[in-house]
């Protein structure tokens, strides 16, 4: 126990000695540590004012820079507009300098045309060009503008050339006066003259050579020698119908058989019509004075439709009036089919003939869309026939059946009236004979 005792004096004795020695060591320590707190703290504060002055300075440099880059910003800007302007100038003195050079060649090529030459070479520039083929230009143009005589040549209507002298009006009429004829030219292609047919400008022709100024002029102007102009032809009945096709035939033989059969519908109804007075007053005659039997004696030599009705009458006239009146209709009405004849047949004629023109209007527009399909619209001449055919057509048809439907429509009433005036020419032998009391 004792030992216990001294075990444990003993370990308090060495504990109580250690936590001293510690505790001098804790304080060591910490005086140390709190010597590096302060020193890091001023180290801290030292730097973050270095800092502040840093971002400072870094600041203000970036709006230096800033500012400088504004200003290069701007700067680049106009430089770019400059050197926009620089381009689209660059650029109109190319366009020029190309439309320069076309209008060089152009002229060049025009003049060429007219013996003139311009210096082509490269020891010239364009505006040297450009200056001389404008005074060439000028020259010619005055040249062209006046009247002036020249030896030459021209064809005869009959294709014979003869030497002559030529009045040239300007560059857009000549006047060509030889032994053979004189008179205004025409273009006959390649550069040719022809005399032209339609004008009588020979008097013109020999007054221009002899420098005499006139009023006025027969004259034949035109665009150019290059391509030759046909001579101006009348054109006849017979072109017009050609130029109509089969059609256009077609709708003429229809119109002149119409008017065949108008001939003849005329010369049947004054056939019918023309002895209705002359046959009543007989008959009213032969009943006033001697009877029905002289009366039909009296018209027994006529013929015709007016003879036949009247002559029914007679035949029956001893009859009851209503049964006579029924007579005297049946026989006009035998007699309307003679009367009317070809009255239908011309109405139809009449009616179709501007249908056929119609149609003739649709093939001739049909032709000309596939000459157009085929070769385009550059030549007026190829559209020319088509376009012809469809309008000639037409007219044509029209000129049939204006005057076919007037005609016909005038014959159905001269038919009516011829009908009216035998009915009425019965009806008065009736009444005459019923007035007299005549014996039957």
């Amino acid at each position: 126990m004792k030992q216990l005792i001294i075990m444990i004096t003993a370990v308090l004795l060495a504990v109580t000695l250690n936590a001293s020695e510690l505790s001098e060591a804790y304080k060591k320590e910490y005086t140390f540590l709190k010597a590096q707190k302060s020193e890091l703290q001023s180290r801290f504060i030292k730097e973050q004012q270095e800092q502040k002055e840093n971002i400072r300075a870094a600041g203000e440099k970036l709006n230096g820079l800033q500012a400088q880059l504004v200003k290069v910003s701007d700067e680049l800007k106009i430089s770019q507009e400059k050197l926009e302007k620089l381009n689209r100038k660059a650029s109109e003195v190319t366009e020029n300098s190309d439309t320069t050079s076309v209008v060089i060649l152009q002229a060049i090529s025009v003049l060429n045309e007219y013996g003139i030459e311009v210096d082509e070479s490269n020891k010239t520039t364009n505006l040297q060009k450009l200056t001389d083929a404008f005074s060439q230009a000028s020259k010619l143009y005055g040249t062209l503008s006046s009247l002036r005589n020249e030896k030459g040549r021209f064809y005869l209507p009959n294709g014979k050339p003869v030497e002559a002298d030529i009045v040239k009006v300007g560059n857009i009429a000549a006047f060509g006066i030889a032994k053979e004829a004189a008179g205004a030219l025409a273009p006959a292609g390649d550069g040719k003259y022809k005399l032209w047919n339609s004008t009588d400008s020979s008097d013109d022709a020999k007054a221009l050579f002899s420098g005499e100024k006139l009023d006025t002029l027969d004259i034949f102007v035109y665009e150019n020698l290059d391509k030759e102009i046909e001579f101006k032809k009348e054109k006849t009945v017979a072109d017009t119908v050609k130029a109509g096709g089969v059609i256009g035939y077609i709708i003429l033989a229809l119109g002149l058989f119409g008017l065949l059969l108008i001939a003849l519908r005329v010369k049947l109804l004054s056939k019918s019509g023309s002895n209705v007075e002359n046959l009543t007053n007989a008959v009213v005659e032969k009943l006033n004075t001697s009877g029905v039997a002289e009366a039909q004696e009296a018209i027994k030599g006529y013929k015709g439709s007016t003879a036949r009705v009247l002559r029914a009458t007679l035949r029956n006239i001893t009859r009851d009036r209503e049964h006579i009146e029924d007579i005297v209709t049946e026989n006009i009405l035998n007699e309307s089919t003679a009367i009317d004849k070809f009255g239908s047949f011309v109405l139809v004629i009449a009616a179709v003939a501007p249908l056929l023109g119609l149609l003739g209007t649709v093939t001739g527009m049909i032709s000309t869309f596939d000459i157009i399909t085929e070769h385009g619209t550059g030549d007026p001449k190829l559209l020319s026939g088509g376009i012809s055919e469809a309008l000639v057509t037409t007219m044509l048809g029209l000129i049939v059946a204006i005057p076919l439907l007037l005609l016909g429509n005038l014959l159905s009433g001269w038919a009516q009236k011829i009908k009216d005036s035998m009915e009425q020419s019965a009806l008065h032998i009736i009444n005459v004979f019923e007035k007299n009391n005549i014996v039957r």
